[in-house]
């Protein structure tokens, strides 16, 4: 058996490896160009679109939709409304358990890795991009090299169309049998995507205080639903995703329809610790956010931030655009094995567009 010496040594080793091998080939690469359109390796397919129609009741809007998937997925208390009731319908569709339903729905507060970026470029046009990435430590497959939840959830992506009196009132890219929102626009006002932000306080301990009684707080992914369905500008979404009580910490990154409309919005769960906003005029021209504080340095085994701002970078405010943001989120270790989609906006053009991923071997796991 090994000493206790000698086990935290072995520890230390495997993490300083595993450390290095982000930042070195083949595990990192030089920034990719000419990805997109999506083709290759990295590209899994595209993602199909699905209509909810929210002048159905609640119990009725996922049914089309889960009809189609419920062969792939596989503590009620007193949710907001709507999205208690929509998944029960759900769950009456499907013939999953209720709780189940739940339960999927409950584990998306707590456990999501991605990367999101606002751009602005010369002329002041607004770009948004990010990769889902979702699954670690649930399981690692062997056979193939992958995380099994992640590969499980492909066929689970979907892009949805949420429309009232035939009109869209905003789009998004989720999970079949999600209810809440993490990936989303309200086309011609703003955009906003949703990443899990670490912390003792965090989302276990707000899921806790909420089935104890204490019901004072918003679900993240529900939050970022009702923003996207009611907002009406840029300025009343920062207003409410600043200041709204919030079960789980998170970093909100949200973008408008004009220059200098975009930032990061760091969260803890009562209050808003720093709000990180574009300044081209100071040079800051875009916003990226992973999953650590800005401040400070990322997880030594968890680095994506540096390789995409290299990216983004060398790119320079003259060239972006939908075809080079796509390549700085196809770029490992941006792109990953955890990356389960990769969604482009365009807030001002309308442009909404989600591609599956994958990261051929070799590849790193995060």
């Amino acid at each position: 058996m090994l000493g206790l010496g000698r086990l935290t040594f072995v520890l230390l080793a495997a993490a300083a490896t595993c450390a290095l091998a982000q930042q070195a080939p083949p595990w990192t690469e030089d920034c990719r160009k000419s990805t997109y359109p999506p083709s290759g390796p990295t590209y899994r397919g595209p993602v199909p679109w699905y209509t909810i129609n929210l002048d159905l009741p609640p119990y009725k809007r996922w049914q089309e939709l889960m009809a189609h998937k419920a062969p792939a997925p596989g503590l009620l208390g007193s949710f907001p409304g709507p999205y208690e009731e929509e998944m029960k319908g759900i769950a009456a569709v499907t013939d999953i358990p209720l709780g189940e339903i739940i339960s999927f729905n409950i584990f998306y507060e707590i456990f999501t890795i991605c990367t999101s970026i606002i751009t602005e470029d010369k002329q002041g046009h607004l770009l948004h991009g990010r990769n889902m990435d979702f699954g670690i430590f649930l399981g690692w497959n062997v056979n193939n090299n992958t995380w099994v939840v992640t590969e499980e959830l492909k066929p689970l992506t979907v892009n949805l169309d949420f429309q009232r009196n035939n009109h869209t009132v905003f789009r998004a890219s989720s999970f079949a049998g999600y209810v809440g929102i993490l990936t989303g626009f309200r086309p011609g006002l703003f955009s906003l995507t949703l990443n899990e932000r670490f912390g003792t306080n965090g989302g276990y301990v707000g899921i806790i205080e909420w089935i104890l009684g204490k019901k004072d707080a918003m679900w993240i992914g529900f939050i970022v639903r009702s923003v996207l369905e009611n907002g009406t500008s840029y300025e009343e979404a920062k207003n409410i995703l600043t200041k709204t009580k919030i079960l789980a910490p998170a970093y909100f990154i949200l973008g408008g329809n004009k220059a200098g409309e975009g930032c990061v919005i760091t969260r803890d769960r009562k209050q808003a610790l720093d709000i990180y906003e574009l300044n081209p005029k100071q040079d800051i021209w875009y916003v990226l956010q992973t999953n650590y504080d800005r401040w400070k340095s990322p997880f030594f085994l968890d680095d994506r931030r540096t390789p995409a701002k290299k990216c983004l970078n060398r790119i320079t405010q003259e060239n972006i655009s939908f075809a080079t943001i796509y390549d700085v989120l196809s770029t490992k270790p941006v792109l990953n094995k955890l990356t389960v989609f990769t969604t482009l906006m365009d807030v001002t053009k309308g442009q909404f567009e989600t591609y599956l991923r994958d990261c051929p071997d070799p590849c790193i796991g995060w």
